[in-house]
């Protein structure tokens, strides 16, 4: 389990060390850290926090599996200020989720789990992106498309853009968008959370769905012929447009496996009043596993041990559960039984059972 201990300056070590620092989660997994030793000791008397021993590793070849570990990714000297924004927090963060994702291509770790970090100070010349969802498709994706998807056991929101400025939001839609978007939750929600035919509710971008063409037409000219030929061509189970305000006011999102969202905080908005502490992101679509807690950096309670560390623990077990869903779900569509034939021509022509198209 590898997790990279994100923004050096906010809540993302407290609730990492708080998350692993119990006895059962040996149990379930085997804690890679991805950070430096000098900064989580920091942490851990600023926050005073329990002392549980940790194997100290310059690789992931070298791993204990009977306590938690962490990989000395960060070799320069990083300042911790705790609560402030800092570049030398962004430079720590992103050699944590570099080396983390390194090595979760090359099998050393089987799933990943990132801490927040900060999306400005993160910014390099070898991070150029609004956040991990991007980062991560471009790193790892092997040129599959990222899904961000925003999980509870009950509550699944994805969506169809992420972080982009919400006056870009309008054009980014179209009809393909949707279509790939459905496409990645339908899949991810049979693959990865174990649903048959899953249920997918559409919001609409307008309130109350463009009332027609009176507040907008993107729900007639996009949404609509979307959903149509997702459902004709692609089989997708999707539902709606629904207006936003009344779909979630009236909890209509119980009745679904799955929401997508138009817009970033037209989801996490109502995702985060519903399940903030037992919240997780999950970067669907990825042939990797990812899953993060679902709040940021903190930076307001930064280094003083009240941080809650739910969403972090919730975020290590779903990415257990996920992986252990896929494994089941591929295993059981590896040696699909041939297709039966009969050569019609030839009535005493028994059955072939050796031969597959």
């Amino acid at each position: 389990m590898g997790i990279t201990l994100g923004d050096t300056n906010g809540i993302g070590i407290e609730v990492a060390l708080k998350a692993i620092g119990v006895p059962e989660m040996m149990e379930f997994c085997i804690p890679v850290l991805y950070g430096s030793s000098k900064i989580v000791s920091y942490h851990r008397n600023a926050c005073n926090l329990p002392s549980f021993q940790i194997n100290h590793t310059k690789s992931a070849e070298s791993l204990k599996d009977n306590m938690p570990n962490l990989v000395e990714c960060i070799d320069q000297e990083i300042k911790v200020e705790l609560g402030q924004p800092s570049k030398q927090a962004g430079t720590a963060s992103f050699l944590a989720l570099e080396a983390a994702v390194h090595d979760l291509k090359a099998g050393l770790i089987d799933v990943l789990v990132t801490a927040p970090i900060n999306k400005d100070n993160i910014q390099s010349d070898q991070f150029q992106f609004p956040g991990h969802t991007e980062y991560l498709e471009s790193a790892a994706g092997d040129g599959d498309k990222a899904l961000m998807l925003m999980c509870t056991e009950n509550l699944r929101i994805a969506l169809a853009t992420t972080h982009i400025p919400l006056s870009q939001v309008p054009n980014a839609l179209t009809i393909d968008c949707i279509r790939e978007k459905l496409h990645l939750l339908n899949k991810s929600l049979k693959r990865d959370f174990n649903i048959g035919n899953p249920r997918i509710a559409v919001l609409s971008l307008n309130p109350h769905a463009g009332e027609n063409g009176i507040l907008g037409n993107e729900e007639r000219d996009i949404i609509i012929p979307a959903l149509q030929q997702s459902l004709d061509e692609d089989g997708v189970q999707c539902f709606g447009p629904y207006a936003a305000d009344g779909f979630f006011g009236a909890r209509h999102y119980r009745r679904f496996d799955g929401v997508l969202a138009m817009y970033h905080d037209q989801g996490l908005a109502p995702f985060k009043t519903i399940a903030m502490d037992e919240g997780v992101n999950f970067t669907a679509g990825l042939p990797i596993i990812r899953t993060s807690p679902d709040h940021g950096t903190g930076y307001d309670i930064a280094g003083q041990g009240i941080a809650n560390e739910s969403s972090m623990r919730h975020a290590i077990y779903m990415a257990i559960d996920i992986l252990r869903n896929r494994v089941r779900y591929d295993e059981a569509r590896q040696n699909p039984l041939p297709k039966l034939f009969q050569d019609r021509g030839r009535d005493n022509v028994k059955l072939d059972l050796t031969k597959t198209d």
